[in-house]
């Protein structure tokens, strides 16, 4: 009986096999059914008949003027010796008006080999018969209005060396199939809404020379295996939300000629082995968390046309070696915290026309060198001396604001105390004739200094009293005047008032430029009052002293008794607190976002507190104080009640701050210390994470029932839950928030502290985010509070 038995399971397994395949054949033909349909009409034609019917049926060329009823010989039309169409090319063409995409059947064009549809405003899908193009060489559907994902018969084209889809509105991810191309030479998908990780199999296509994934929604690392790429001369990876560290990989990619990895969430540090990329003519890192030491191996890159590092966390000296990089033609290392004097053998860069470097630490003098460099910035730094002569021919007033010890040229800065040197035929002179030059000298030096004196403080009264205090107004082009700022507000009408608060109104303006700035005027009433006047010109006195890349930039004032008025830049986003109350604005700040925002109004506060002298408490940090702008990016604002700590005071003063925000200790206490900011930031950051005020789990942070809840629950409940990377963050984030939110000052961490932990490397979570209670987090110690510094563990 056994042996029937086998035969018997045998039998029956092979016919399940069959089965199973002819299910699976049924439903391979399924899904393509529609395509083949189409394929089977195709073949029901000869191959030229078939290409003209769908040229006809197409409409696209029913409004271009033809001469003959041969499409060979119709615009934009190319075939070969048989008669068969080789080449479509299209592009810009005034006279057609395409429509949709899959008006053309590509399924009969079995000879094409090049497809240029580009500047044609196509609408629709890519057509899954695109893949029925085995010849096709070229692709170019770039600048239209295409939507959907791309189609996986897009594997089927195997002899594809160039496709550009950017500029449109494809979504969804790249998908898997498109890897197996691998004589692709150029791709370009650049200004769509395409998401997900780039795959490590992106390694594959070893022919690329260009590969353009910039403005897209990418997220996670950049793949080590983008090394493989060694005939890649450019690579464009810029805005999206790749994080990480730049993979030391990529410098194997010795063509490089352009890497573009601007405005992402790099962080780490540039790796020394940068310098191998000796071909590149413009590195682009600017907008990212890149941190530590601009690396000495940048003076290898001597072919570098542009450079840009500006708005990450740099420290240090500027490398001496950027003396080598002679065919510099843009330099822009600002919004960072570089130290130490400029350099001046950038001055002598005989192609250098823009140089930017505000926003930093930066001492010493400005080198003569510099006045010939069309376009400079040295604005908000610690530069001191005189300002070289004629630099006020080349350059305006705000390409120099921000340095308080510079003296001369403009009027806006102090005398100098001495004169420029004299030439040496001059010194010569001067050496005959001391006996009788000493003594008149002397008394010229004295009569300088007293007319100098006299002259000064009849500028400085006649400046407050010329159009409300014109000195103290400017922009990026140092020539605002009070009358352009009650034009472009027709005086202060109400259509232009944007928001109100406590003493003043917001209005949003354009100036003569075209620069949209934002104007906060005090209200006529308060401005009446000695305690707003003093909040006003507070926070004037703050804004000139603090220079952050998260706070926001004052642009000017005026303070005369009729009109008194702050200039900022412009916010296109408003207030933290309005977003996250806009359902549709609030689904735009993704997770991502928000952790972002986060960790750049932990950057300021650490900045307030510990890279200012004297120390300065913001005292009322709140999601109304926290604007954003086009870019979600983060910028704390209003510092009407902030304070300079002075150490040798007991810094006891009224209670300022909003309801909710304020730390539990000034209660009891008029006592202001840094650590009232920290908590505060702590109610905030659980605030972005939660979508509105986390009243009720303040509350319950020493009750029982906070035991039972867990993370997920207390998350914004209007965005999906978030992917394992930014998981990571949150967790992060929310322990950071309860260390903040500790009832005794001493017990929470110093800024400083908070804002490294978001530069450290993590050990990554292993569980979800739904196994963590908030209890949980609230008993994680990842700070150590017992030093004045307070050490992180």
């Amino acid at each position: 009986m056994a042996p029937s038995v086998s035969v018997s399971v045998s039998i029956s397994i092979s016919t399940s096999i069959v089965v199973s395949a002819w299910a699976i054949s049924i439903l391979i033909c399924g899904m393509y059914l529609d395509t083949a349909a189409r394929f089977v009409a195709a073949s029901e034609l000869p191959s030229l008949e078939g290409e003209v019917k769908a040229l006809l049926e197409s409409g696209w060329w029913s409004g271009y003027n033809k001469n003959t009823s041969i499409p060979c010989e119709w615009y934009g039309i190319t075939c070969n010796s048989d008669g068969s169409v080789t080449k479509i090319a299209i592009r810009l063409a005034p006279r057609f008006y395409l429509g949709e995409m899959s008006k053309l059947n590509l399924s009969f064009f079995s000879n094409l080999v090049h497809l240029d549809l580009s500047y044609n405003e196509l609408q629709g899908s890519i057509s899954l018969e695109i893949g029925t193009l085995s010849k096709l060489a070229y692709l170019d559907l770039s600048y239209n209005n295409l939507t959907g994902k791309l189609p996986l018969s897009l594997a089927n084209l195997t002899q594809l060396e160039f496709f550009d889809i950017s500029f449109n509105q494809i979504t969804g991810l790249i998908p898997s199939s498109l890897w197996l191309l691998t004589n692709l030479t150029d791709l370009v998908m650049q200004r769509n809404q395409i998401s997900g990780f780039i795959a490590p199999e992106i390694g594959m296509l070893k022919s690329l020379t260009n590969l353009d994934l910039g403005y897209n929604m990418f997220i996670g690392p950049i793949p080590s295996t983008l090394g493989h790429l060694t005939n890649l001369k450019y690579l464009h990876l810029d805005s999206n939300q790749i994080n990480g560290s730049i993979p030391i990989e990529i410098y194997n990619v010795k063509n490089l000629l352009t890497l573009v990895l601007g405005n992402n969430n790099l962080s780490g540090q540039i790796p020394s082995a940068l310098g191998h990329l000796t071909n590149l003519l413009l590195l682009t890192l600017s907008e990212n968390q890149i941190n530590g030491s601009i690396p000495i191996e940048i003076g290898n890159l001597k072919s570098l046309v542009g450079l840009f590092l500006y708005h990450n966390s740099f420290i240090g000296h500027i490398p001496t070696q950027i003396r080598n990089l002679h065919s510099l033609v843009t330099l822009d290392l600002s919004q960072n915290f570089l130290s130490g004097e400029v350099p001046i053998e950038v001055g002598d860069f005989e192609e250098l026309s823009r140089l930017d470097l505000s926003y930093n630490n930066l001492t010493g003098n400005i080198p003569h060198t510099y006045v010939s460099i069309k376009k400079l910035n040295l604005s908000y730094n610690y530069l001191e001396g005189p300002i070289p002569y004629s630099y006020d021919q080349y350059h305006t007033f705000d390409t120099l604001i921000g340095n308080k010890n510079l003296c001369g040229v403009f009027e806006y800065f102090p005398p100098c105390l001495s004169l420029p040197a004299k030439s040496k035929s001059f010194a010569t002179k001067v050496k005959i004739f001391v006996p009788i030059t000493i003594s008149l000298g002397f008394l010229v030096l004295v009569g300088f200094i007293m007319s100098r004196r006299m002259r000064k403080k009849t500028q400085l009264k006649s400046r407050e009293t010329k159009n409300g205090n014109l000195f103290s107004i400017w922009n990026y082009d140092g020539h605002i005047a009070y009358d352009d700022i009650i034009e472009a507000t027709e005086d202060f009408d109400i259509k232009y008032c944007i928001g109100t608060g406590g003493y003043g109104s917001v209005y949003k303006a354009e100036l003569p430029g075209g620069k949209v700035i934002a104007l906060k005027k005090l209200h006529m009433l308060e401005a009446e009052n000695p305690t707003f006047d003093m909040s006003f010109k507070n926070e004037i006195k703050m804004l000139t002293e603090i220079r952050h890349r998260n706070i926001i930039k004052l642009l000017g004032f005026c303070l005369h008794k009729r009109c008194m008025f702050l200039i900022y830049e412009y916010m296109e986003r408003g207030s933290l607190f309005c977003v996250l109350n806009n359902d549709v604005e609030a689904m735009e700040l993704d997770w991502s976002k928000r952790v972002n925002i986060i960790k750049g109004t932990a950057h300021a506060l650490s900045y307030m507190h510990h890279e200012c002298i004297p120390t300065i408490v913001h005292r009322d940090i709140t999601s109304n104080n926290i604007l954003l702008n086009s870019k979600l990016e983060a910028f704390v604002s209003d510092f009407g009640t902030a304070r300079l700590l002075n150490p040798d005071s007991s810094n006891q003063t009224l209670v300022a701050g909003t309801y909710g925000y304020i730390a539990p200790e000034l209660a009891y206490t008029m006592t202001i210390t840094e650590k009232c900011d920290v908590y505060s930031f702590g109610v905030v950051a659980l605030e972005i994470l939660v979508g509105r005020h986390p009243t009720e789990l303040l509350t319950s942070l020493s009750s029982s029932a906070f035991q039972n809840v867990m993370l997920h629950e207390i998350l914004d409940q209007r965005l999906s839950l978030p992917n394992h990377l930014v998981a990571q963050d949150i967790f992060l984030v929310v322990t950071i928030a309860f260390a903040c939110l500790h009832t005794k000052p001493e017990s929470r961490p110093t800024m400083k502290c908070v804002s490294q932990e978001f530069f450290s490397q993590k050990k990554p979570i292993t569980k979800p985010l739904h196994a963590f209670s908030l209890w949980q987090l609230k008993q994680q110690e990842i700070f150590e509070v017992g030093s004045e510094d307070e050490t992180q563990v």
